[in-house]
């Protein structure tokens, strides 16, 4: 299958630069998978499309305010680092900008001097191993020095830090948020679990590979991005519970959905577990464990509107992405939301 079956025109004023005002008023398109048909709703709408005894999940991964930036030790050069994962202790891989600036060896600091880092390693792939000194507890420096690490196509400044990260996040280790979460408000939670509705929680640490275009032809040729996930014995037992009873799996977010069908058996039951997956989900997969999902609009020929093609059928949903760009959806990160139902 051709990367180019996935790609359309997406006028550039349409990608949000910024969040709502209020995270559950954003604009809901609601496709129905099995016909292809299109309603136009708001977010908080959502609650009128799960039925009691469905279960929602949910990724509580935190962002990082990973992108530092400082300056060389002795000459004042600027430097930009984005974290990307800890290896251990205090040394972290990262990305380096300018690139010729961060050799080993080289030193720089940070919130002047109340953070210090030493490139230890260049890898092959162009990233730095950096190891950290500070004084006190690393996450709380990071707090008070980093930036959040905001995609590449959002060119505006964040006011609220807050408003990249989901209401429900908990668990830091993500360098990008899990943006269909970003939707929800512990309000509308609230109502979603009255009705009767699971809600529970998987993690997985989105890495910056979830922006990286596809840039091979075919897209069975594409290496997929690797990123870490963790699901816990009770959500386990209630998703388990879920498919025994019949009832619905709903997911949010493409992350949520990847940690799912990485776990997941033949007859969709999971299990406790870690680790990390690479899973690459297009047109010919067959879904185990997910019913329906809750997902923003994505870039065109990227792996995520590959994955949404793959639930909902790839004509419906580029239809419906030809209807949100004449209705003026709008897209990526801060932008609005689709149900798949």
């Amino acid at each position: 299958m051709k990367v180019t079956d996935f790609d359309f025109h997406l006028p550039e004023e349409l990608i949000a630069q910024h969040p709502l005002e209020k995270r559950d008023q954003s604009r809901l398109m609601v496709l129905d998978k099995n016909t292809g048909e299109i309603e136009h709703k708001k977010f908080y709408d959502i609650i009128d499309y799960l039925e009691k005894g469905d279960t929602l999940v949910l990724n509580n991964t935190r962002v990082m305010p990973a992108r530092l930036i400082g300056e060389k030790e002795n000459t004042g050069g600027k430097i930009e680092f984005l974290l990307l994962k800890r290896i251990e202790g205090d040394k972290w891989e990262s990305l380096a900008k300018p690139g010729k600036s961060a050799r080993v060896g080289r030193r720089f600091t940070f919130g002047e001097g109340k953070l210090k880092a030493e490139v230890i390693e260049v890898l092959e792939n162009g990233n730095r191993i950096i190891e950290f000194e500070y004084e006190g507890i690393f996450e709380e420096v990071l707090d008070s020095l980093g930036e959040m690490p905001l995609p590449p196509y959002i060119h505006e400044r964040l006011e609220d830090k807050e408003r990249y990260q989901t209401v429900y996040s908990k668990e830091e280790g993500s360098a990008a948020a899990p943006t269909a979460g970003l939707h929800f408000t512990k309000e509308l939670l609230k109502k979603i679990e009255d009705k009767g509705i699971n809600i529970t929680y998987v993690t997985l640490h989105v890495g910056l590979g979830t922006f990286r275009p596809v840039k091979v032809e075919t897209i069975e040729d594409h290496d997929m991005h690797s990123e870490f996930y963790t699901l816990s014995k009770e959500t386990a037992e209630i998703i388990n519970e879920t498919k025994r009873r019949g009832n619905r799996i709903i997911s949010v977010g493409t992350t949520s959905t990847r940690t799912l069908e990485t776990i997941g058996d033949e007859n969709g039951f999971v299990k406790e577990q870690s680790g990390w997956t690479n899973i690459f989900i297009y047109p010919g997969y067959k879904f185990k464990v997910v019913d329906n999902l809750i997902t923003n609009f994505h870039l065109p020929e990227s792996t995520l509107i590959m994955l949404v093609s793959t639930l909902a059928g790839r004509e419906h949903v580029m239809n419906a992405y030809e209807e949100a760009v004449k209705e003026r959806y709008r897209f990526f990160s801060f932008g609005d939301a689709m149900f798949i139902k």
